[in-house]
């Protein structure tokens, strides 16, 4: 172990240089020794709080009614496509005449 560095002003008494190196070494061992008061490690992972079941659902129900609109919609287009994009309904409507005064 290293020996602690003389005091500037060296004490005329042996027993009272002796007594403040002792507090001087009992100092450095304690701040070697000294353990941190504050938590820096990463916090627990807890899988539950971040997998979130809710979402995920309402996720899946919206890629679902996508999938659905989607399907609709393609059918709507290969059935234009097949009949050359004619319209099967027709105009019925008859104009009646107005009564003029």
């Amino acid at each position: 172990m290293r020996r602690a560095p003389r005091l500037t002003l060296p004490c005329r008494s042996e027993y009272l240089q002796s007594t403040w190196e002792k507090a001087y070494q009992d100092h450095r061992k304690k701040v070697r020794e000294a353990q941190p008061l504050v938590d820096t490690r990463a916090p627990l992972f807890l899988s539950h709080f971040h997998l979130n079941l809710k979402k995920l659902k309402l996720e899946e129900e919206r890629l679902s009614i996508i999938d659905r609109d989607n399907r609709l919609l393609l059918e709507k287009v290969a059935c234009i496509m097949r009949t050359r994009g004619q319209t099967d309904s027709r105009d019925d409507y008859t104009h009646r005449s107005r009564k003029l005064n």
